[in-house]
């Protein structure tokens, strides 16, 4: 996750702390995993202090990471809150059939208190344009889709991922949306949000030794998200 944004917006954070001047007085680490970290060492990055992680599921409507299972589950097991993402290849299949692979491979969610909410990768295109062809009022529209039939599954609004400066390019500024933000910007601050959403919920600030990200509330506030 995020591999995109860090080739077209370099920058790594990899010693960030919380600004208690600007009101940040509470946070949680975590981290998030795709195949590429095959299986994962989930009691190391415990003792670490991390206590959430979000693991690739699905991208498109062709694809299922080999290795979920033990990196959904292991975080689990160890105590961490998890969540599983979706990559959106909005040229491909429409937002309605990307969702739905999603939930039927490992992206769903249960009111257990310990499984957030399903997050949508939105980034720039590894394999063509950056926008991936659309017009902004057509990834507007794809966005809702996939949003909309993930809220109809399961009663929570999925997370979104994504840059400031990708989504202000490619979506715009007619997307209004109560979705939860998980922005990606490696920096010593999350800086400007994309266009109307007034706050982060999560932030990737580093990809350093792994993809760090940081909860914008407490641990009690982050079991809130988990339990809908």
């Amino acid at each position: 996750m995020g591999s995109q944004i860090r080739k077209h917006e370099g920058g790594e954070g990899a010693d960030v702390k919380p600004d208690k001047d600007h009101g940040v007085l509470e946070t949680v680490e975590g981290i998030d995993v795709s195949s590429y970290q095959g299986n994962v060492d989930w009691a190391a990055h415990w003792n670490q202090g991390k206590r959430f992680a979000y693991v690739k599921a699905t991208e498109s409507t062709g694809y299922r990471n080999p290795y979920f299972a033990q990196q959904y589950d292991g975080s689990y097991e160890v105590g961490m809150i998890r969540g599983a993402y979706h990559f959106a290849l909005p040229n491909q299949s429409s937002g309605e059939a990307q969702a739905e692979y999603f939930l039927a491979n490992g992206g769903g969610w249960s009111a257990d208190g310990r499984t957030l909410p399903g997050a949508l990768d939105m980034e720039y295109n590894p394999y063509g344009g950056t926008c991936y062809g659309l017009s902004q009022a057509a990834m507007t529209a794809w966005v809702l889709a996939f949003s909309d039939t993930y809220r109809a599954r399961t009663g929570v609004f999925p997370v979104i991922y994504t840059s400031a400066s990708w989504w202000n390019q490619c979506v715009g500024g007619s997307f209004k949306t109560t979705n939860p933000l998980w922005v990606a910007r490696y920096a010593s601050a999350p800086g400007a949000l994309p266009f109307d959403w007034e706050f982060h919920t999560f932030w990737q600030y580093s990809s350093t030794p792994i993809d760090q990200n940081r909860f914008n509330g407490g641990y009690d506030r982050l079991q809130a998200l988990a339990n809908g």
